[in-house]
């Protein structure tokens, strides 16, 4: 099991999923209204690190967070 939190306005609770890498996770929110307008523009980091490839392997207990664009001065 992975950890998932939603930052910013995404307003969605985390969420606990059992997956191995980032494609499945991006199948996952696809069908959730609430989060798939925010997949193509958000960043996402794996246990707080950047990541840009959807085919790293994930390990029990990594935090995944969702980090949508945000304006700030």
């Amino acid at each position: 099991m992975v950890d998932v939190e939603f930052l910013g306005p995404i307003n969605k609770e985390a969420m606990k999923v059992d997956i191995s890498n980032l494609s499945q996770l991006s199948e996952i929110l696809k069908n959730d209204e609430q989060v798939a307008t925010w997949l193509e523009n958000c960043a996402v980091a794996v246990n707080d690190t950047l990541v840009s490839k959807k085919d790293i392997e994930l390990s029990n207990g990594d935090k995944i967070s969702l980090l949508p664009p945000v304006c700030g001065g």
